[in-house]
């Protein structure tokens, strides 16, 4: 470790008020690991300071950056419990937690409230205050209009949203002109742009050109919008530098497409949506490969091929632990959002918790894998169950969007991952499924739904009698532009209530008898035969279910 002496003291204070959540959103799990929050991430993050043990002062809402003080010691302790009763926004630690520093820390940083962080081995202290700096000044940013839900480093849907605005083809590029990511409209390309786009990278000859031009000197130089002339095949192009906190993190390009201009206000535009761009970067910059190897090793796990020991090595978990898996998802088929959105937001609220845990994408829904936890069976359930909750209702507040979370079994060990998630995956469906108010559970929890989605899976091979009721009420339907087979299920979901089907239904009551008087007339169904009402409801689960059978 090195000398904390020969660090000075250094803040990076900021009047945008930046949570610690929006913080570590940005700068991402490539250069920190947040190891608990126990008083949420809700609060405001000011500035960055590196301790200096000639002038220990700490103060309110900054990150202190704990640089040489060994996470093992009672030193580290002090440090921990001194930054809380300062009211500091957290501490980071150095990557070596051997010796148990990490429970010790845990438990002092529960008694202060105060969030405890590790800085990660690939990320020195030096690129941290520089990460830190770059990420507190475009944590506040606003997102560009068309753009509100991109998920943290979503360089793509970024370079679409530009395209979007300035009606131009856009590349990210880094700061050594290797393209990042592209806009999707490639109508109308010139060569240059094609060139660049399939090498993954600007051609060295043009960057040696604009090298020697100064062209990236001037760029470099200056947050203004440089505009470059059409001339001959080559169409006008814009490009904007993109920093955070003094640091230059890369560039957006824009170029008009042949024949077509760019809207007039593009250069506004785009210097915007450099201001933007500079999270997205930086998330980009600081996920790296090993965040990608982690989410790799997790999904084999899960998927039931994967090797516990080298997850636990890659996530810092344990393998012999209890651990569960918690599928998460919307709660409806039409509600908003991208689950990649939600990604970073679950992994923080996880760890804010306590709790290590790897999120995996899979599909429409996100899978969390939660480590270590109590190995009293009943406790486990119960931090699964607090953790799910709590989950759904922080997704809900920060995104606008209503998740579903399905809760899988505990098991005893890593190996035993798939099992949680089929069990979760199960839970997570019947939630979906029955679309009521319930937001989160275990399989046991929504039993008569799975076992109704079983019944309706085995009947979907089983060839129903010609001119049912409901077959003939589906096709009078389709015929007149009706509402009938609507108005069934609702009057049958609600076990005859009239009142309440026509409340589902948002008709009046007499609307209601009147349409089940028309079933009865078009298709003949007996709604005082419990035979037939049985047969009704089984029909209507089947065509919800996609089955169509006739």
């Amino acid at each position: 470790m090195s000398d904390p002496r020969v660090f000075s003291a250094w803040s990076a204070a900021t009047e945008s008020r930046v949570t610690l959540e929006q913080l570590l959103s940005v700068v991402g799990s490539g250069a920190l690991e947040l190891e608990t929050a126990p008083g949420g991430l809700a609060e405001a993050v000011t500035g960055v300071a590196v301790l200096d043990v000639l002038d220990p002062g700490v103060r309110p809402r900054e990150l202190l950056l704990a640089v040489g003080v060994d996470a093992g010691s009672a030193h580290a302790v002090d440090v921990l419990r001194r930054a809380g009763e300062a009211g500091a926004a957290g501490v980071v630690f150095g990557p070596d937690r051997s010796g148990g520093a990490a429970g010790t820390l845990r438990a002092a940083a529960s008694e202060t409230g105060t969030p405890l962080l590790f800085r990660t081995p690939w990320c020195s202290w030096a690129q941290l205050v520089g990460v830190l700096r770059a990420a507190l000044a475009a944590a506040g940013v606003p997102p560009l209009p068309t753009a509100p839900d991109l998920a943290p480093g979503d360089l793509n849907g970024l370079a679409d949203a530009v395209a979007a605005l300035v009606g131009g083809a856009v590349t990210v590029e880094d700061t050594e002109s290797r393209v990042l990511a592209y806009s999707s409209t490639e109508e109308d390309v010139d060569d240059i742009r094609r060139l660049t786009i399939l090498g993954r990278r600007v051609p060295p000859w043009r960057v040696a050109a604009m090298r020697e031009a100064g062209f990236f000197a001037a760029l470099w130089g200056t947050d203004d919008v440089l505009h470059r002339r059409a001339h001959g095949d080559d169409p006008e192009r814009l490009v904007c530098a993109v920093r955070a906190g003094g640091e230059v993190l890369g560039s957006l390009w824009v170029a008009a497409a042949t024949g077509r201009p760019l809207v007039p206000d593009a250069p506004e535009v785009l210097r915007a949506a450099a201001r933007t761009a500079a999270a997205h970067l930086l998330h980009h910059r600081t996920r790296g490969a090993d965040g990608r190897l982690v989410e790799d090793a997790a999904r084999a796990v899960l998927e039931g091929r994967g090797s516990p020991e080298v997850l636990a090595e890659r996530a810092g978990l344990t393998a012999q632990a209890p651990c569960a898996v918690l599928a998460v998802a919307a709660a409806s088929a039409t509600a908003e959002g991208d689950p990649s959105r939600w990604h970073a937001l679950l992994g923080l609220h996880c760890a804010a918790f306590g709790h290590r845990s790897v999120v995996v994408p899979a599909g429409g829904r996100l899978l969390v894998l939660v480590g270590s936890l109590d190995p009293d069976p009943a406790r486990a359930d119960g931090e699964v169950e607090r953790l799910g909750a709590s989950l759904v209702a922080r997704a809900a507040a920060a995104t606008g969007t209503h998740l579903c979370a399905g809760l899988g079994e505990v098991v005893p060990g890593l190996a035993r991952a798939a099992d949680s998630r089929r069990s979760a995956e199960l839970a997570l469906s019947a939630l979906v499924y029955a679309g009521g108010p319930r937001a989160v559970g275990r399989t046991a929890d929504v039993a008569d739904t799975v076992g109704v989605m079983q019944v309706v899976q085995a009947l979907r091979a089983v060839p129903l009698a010609r001119g049912t009721s409901v077959a003939r009420l589906a096709a009078h339907d389709a015929e007149s532009g009706g509402r009938l087979v609507e108005t069934l299920r609702a009057y049958l979901d609600h076990f005859g209530d009239a009142a309440a089907a026509s409340r589902a239904l948002a008709v009046h009551p007499n609307s209601l008898r009147y349409r089940l008087r028309r079933i009865t007339q078009v298709c003949g169904l007996d709604l005082g035969s419990p035979d037939a009402r049985l047969l009704a409801q089984l029909e209507l689960r089947l065509r919800e279910s996609g089955t169509g059978k006739e």
